[in-house]
C-alpha cells in the first residue's frame, strides 16, 4: 500500500468511515502481531498487544502527520506498548537470561545476519532475542523479521538512520557473542 492510498484511508477514517480503518487493520495486523510475538514470546500477549496497538492508533489517528509514513508510526506505537508490557513482566527478565545452544557450528564471525537468523530455530530465537538489550532486539526484529529498511527502522525507533544501523550491527554482534559463549561452554540445553 503506498503513502497516497494510506493517506486517503486515514482521511476517510477521520471523516468517520470505519470500514477504511478495517482496511488498515487487515493490511498491518499480521506484521504487528508478529512483532508483538517476537517481543513477548507469548501468543496471547501478542494478540492483546496487537489489539491494544490498533485501538491506540485509532484513538490517536488525528496526530498522524500525512507527510510521514504510516507503517513506522504504527510500529512506534506497537513498540512502545510492547516495551511497557515487558517492563511489567518480571518473568520475562528470567527468561531473557537463558542462553541456548544453536547451530553454532555453522555460524561464524564471517557469516551474514541472514545466516545467523536462519540457523536459529523458532524455539531458540525468541529466547536469544529476549536476552538482548531492548534497543538491539527491537532493531533486529524490525530489520530482519519485518524486513524494514534502515530508514524505516530509524523512524520506528525514533533514531537516525545511522543510529538504526548501529543498533542492528551491535545487536548482531551480541547474538554472535552469545552463540560463541554457548559454543565455548559446550552448552547442551534443550527446549
Amino acid at each position: 500500500m503506498d503513502t497516497t492510498e494510506e493517506n486517503r484511508l486515514i482521511n476517510a477514517i477521520l471523516d468517520g468511515d470505519v470500514q477504511s480503518f478495517a482496511v488498515l487493520v487487515h493490511r498491518y495486523q499480521r506484521p504487528v502481531y508478529n512483532m508483538m510475538l517476537r517481543m513477548t514470546g507469548i501468543p496471547e500477549d501478542a494478540n492483546d498487544l496487537t489489539q491494544e496497538a490498533f485501538l491506540k492508533v485509532y484513538e490517536n489517528l488525528e496526530r498522524f502527520r500525512p507527510s510521514g509514513r504510516f507503517f513506522p508510526w504504527l510500529y512506534t506505537i506497537g513498540l512502545n506498548l510492547a516495551r511497557d508490557h515487558l517492563r511489567r513482566q518480571k518473568s520475562t527478565a528470567a527468561a531473557a537470561r537463558e542462553h541456548h545452544n544453536g547451530c553454532v557450528a555453522g555460524v561464524g564471525q564471517g557469516d551474514g545476519p541472514r545466516q545467523l537468523f536462519q540457523c536459529l530455530d523458532a524455539g531458540r530465537l525468541p529466547r536469544l532475542l529476549a536476552a538482548l538489550p531492548e534497543e538491539y532486539r527491537e532493531a533486529l526484529i524490525l530489520r530482519f523479521h519485518e524486513g524494514l529498511g534502515m530508514r524505516d527502522v530509524g523512524l520506528a525507533l525514533g533514531v537516525s538512520t545511522s543510529g538504526a544501523k548501529m543498533r542492528v550491527q551491535r545487536g548482531l554482534q551480541r547474538l554472535r557473542e552469545m552463540l560463541n559463549l554457548n559454543k565455548s561452554t559446550g552448552s547442551t540445553e534443550t527446549d
